[in-house]
């Protein structure tokens, strides 16, 4: 006996199956933790998911096909996105992958951050402080009527 689907002609929707996994990505902790030998000693180098906003932005990526490999880095993941034919783009829009100024994290250290747009001001990027994605502002609210995180760049996918 055929299953019912096998006769009908199916197209996948890949952009809207791609957003949709992007807004369904919000509280998941899937990207909270990545290994790696680092001087001989097994290492969680997301530091549970303190540092995952490359690793939670690739893996959607590569899940759709859009990059080579998964990252644990923002450098990796823009060095790979401009090798797959992403191309930077002027204005957000829905799907766009976000690239905000390197900060210094509680540690001392400085850190770019990477995440999703999801269109009318609004983006998805993985929060050290909690481990996971959440939704928020594309500039992470105001300070004294400026951006409290400058983006530094927006790369558009021409597969999308």
């Amino acid at each position: 006996m055929k299953d019912a689907r096998e006769s009908e002609r199916v197209v996948p929707l890949r952009k809207a199956s791609y957003m949709a996994v992007v807004r369904n990505s919000v509280g998941t902790r899937m990207f909270r933790n990545f290994y790696a030998k680092v001087n001989g000693k097994d290492t969680d180098i997301m530091r549970d998911g303190d540092l995952s906003c490359a690793f939670f932005v690739s893996s959607v990526l590569s899940m759709f096909d859009l990059v080579k490999s998964v990252h644990g880095t923002v450098a990796g993941t823009i060095r790979d996105l401009e090798k797959s034919g992403w191309k930077e783009a002027r204005t957000a829009r829905a799907g766009d992958v976000i690239v905000w100024e390197p900060m210094l994290d509680e540690r001392g250290e400085r850190h770019s951050h990477i995440g999703f747009a999801l269109g009318n001001g609004l983006a998805v990027s993985n929060a050290s402080a909690s481990g996971v994605p959440v939704r928020h502002s594309m500039t992470f609210g105001l300070r004294n009527g400026r951006p409290k995180r400058r983006i530094t760049a927006m790369y558009r996918a021409q597969k999308l």
